[in-house]
């Protein structure tokens, strides 16, 4: 069964929507962004990122979505199946 994460941004004053259009064109070899979303409130983009293991998705995390112009910060939270 494959990882899933959101991925809660905080973008620079001005730069949710590039952001959020940065992330979604993204493409990872190991990973596939699910949805990304521009939202109110704390953080300005939230994206669900899916990949085969935790390793592959801290990868694409920390090699790509960082790197987008305009990220400032980055919260990772880990989709758990309970039950």
């Amino acid at each position: 069964m494959a990882t899933r994460a959101y991925i809660l941004i905080e973008a620079a004053v001005g730069k949710a929507k590039p952001v959020a259009e940065g992330v979604a064109r993204m493409s990872f070899p190991s990973a596939r962004v699910v949805t990304v979303d521009a939202v109110t409130g704390p953080y300005d983009v939230i994206a669900l990122l899916e990949a085969d293991d935790l390793d592959r998705l801290g990868t694409a995390i920390t090699d790509s979505i960082q790197q987008v112009d305009g990220v400032q910060r980055t919260t990772t939270c880990l989709v758990v199946r309970l039950g």
